[in-house]
């Protein structure tokens, strides 16, 4: 077969993980039908530096391994997009690909978008026009910079393409092609349903001790939380509200299954918080678990409370009602306004505590916006194998 072009895509950290499965195999069906095909090479850039936990998910994702590894691992915003830069270089000027893919806003995605249009070489963003417009945000000023280098801007929803119109990008640049991580939830999701809860709670508890005190047996509808912004965890008295809140409300109302995050856990050691929380009936910590296991509990949860992105969306499409932690999203299209499941909170506990009880009155209602149909991958390789012919002739 004749390689059409060449195509590096890069990954970072694990956000990344679940939006490249879905492009590598719709590169590999491209190929298998195509008289021409994409030769493709997988960099990772090492941005997320638990060794064990990018593994674990590769595998479970079916993502062969990197081609490349950088090895970058962890460090300040400007160590990471600087040494990122000055390894990527190398690559590009050895593999010299006709396009550098870039997904997401991590650290990874802004350095290697500059250091691609720097060799010359064109760049297309999956996930482009998101905006939050919270320049505190590290992963805000990613996707501004990523998106003003991009030849092709590939859009989740319509209005992020809107947001990229507005600042002026040219409209053949611009492609709505969907959601790619809903490519990953429509195809990984039977796998999910089937796990156990309580499979899950034994594998993945922080504190065997917590299964025997709580002494129940863990079904569906139960309430998940995520949190790891600075904003909620790096502040003692907010962290303690919301603690309160969560011990003092939430447990007596159903089980909470908290994940969670070495910057959540570190800082309620360090606040004198982390008594209580382990000692409060029917809260479950677990440690860092992996897709399908976070998959399942979302699937099986009555309400999510979450700082992530990514669980919003999902939240949206599962009908999971979701109490988003945050005072701006870069993912409207998630909110109930516009359709969706989730509603922005903050951090301030009344709040809070008036949207979760309004919320529990509610009924569970998926919701797929626009193009979120598991095909987005497919798209974005036709747009790329277009592009690229366009840009020969």
């Amino acid at each position: 077969m004749v390689n059409e072009m060449k195509v590096m895509s890069v990954v970072g950290a694990r956000p990344n993980f679940m939006k490249i499965a879905p492009f590598i195999r719709a590169i590999d069906a491209h190929n298998r039908n195509a008289n021409a095909g994409i030769e493709h090479v997988l960099v990772h850039t090492g941005q997320h530096y638990d060794d064990k936990m990018s593994k674990s998910f590769f595998q479970a994702l079916g993502i062969p391994e990197a081609d490349i590894n950088l090895g970058i691992g962890s460090g300040s915003h400007a160590e990471q997009v600087g040494q990122t830069m000055i390894e990527f270089e190398k690559v590009v000027r050895q593999e010299r690909p006709d396009w550098v893919v870039v997904v997401g806003d991590v650290n990874a995605t802004c350095a290697c978008s500059i250091t691609a249009k720097k060799e010359h070489v064109k760049l297309a963003h999956i996930e482009a026009g998101l905006r939050s417009r919270d320049m505190t945000m590290p992963e805000e000023i990613n996707r501004l910079v990523t998106d003003r280098l991009s030849d092709l801007l590939l859009t989740p929803d319509e209005l992020s393409s809107e947001n990229l119109r507005k600042e002026g990008v040219p409209e053949e640049k611009i492609k709505f092609v969907g959601n790619i991580m809903i490519d990953t939830l429509e195809a990984q999701r039977h796998k999910a349903e089937a796990l156990n809860i309580m499979t899950i709670i034994k594998q993945n508890c922080l504190l065997p001790q917590q299964i025997t005190d709580n002494r129940q047996q863990i079904t569906d509808g139960f309430a998940v939380m995520t949190m790891h912004r600075p904003s909620n965890v790096d502040d003692p008295d907010i962290l303690g509200a919301l603690v309160d809140f969560l011990c003092n409300e939430v447990c007596r109302d159903m089980p909470l299954i908290w994940p969670i995050h070495p910057r959540a856990e570190g800082n309620l050691k360090k606040f004198g918080l982390w008594d209580k929380v382990v000692g409060t009936d029917y809260l479950v910590l677990l440690n860092p678990i992996g897709y399908h296991e976070m998959l399942r509990l979302n699937m099986g949860a009555r309400i999510m409370l979450t700082d992530s992105g990514g669980l919003q969306e999902e939240c949206c499409v599962l009908g999971t009602p979701c109490l988003t932690l945050r005072w701006n999203t870069e993912r409207p299209v998630t909110l109930k306004e516009h359709g969706g499941a989730s509603v922005l909170v903050g951090n301030a506990v009344d709040k809070i505590r008036q949207a979760y009880i309004q919320t529990l009155e509610e009924e569970r209602r998926p919701v797929s916006p626009e193009l979120w149909d598991g095909k987005t991958a497919e798209r974005i390789v036709r747009e790329l194998v277009a592009a690229g012919e366009s840009m020969s002739q």
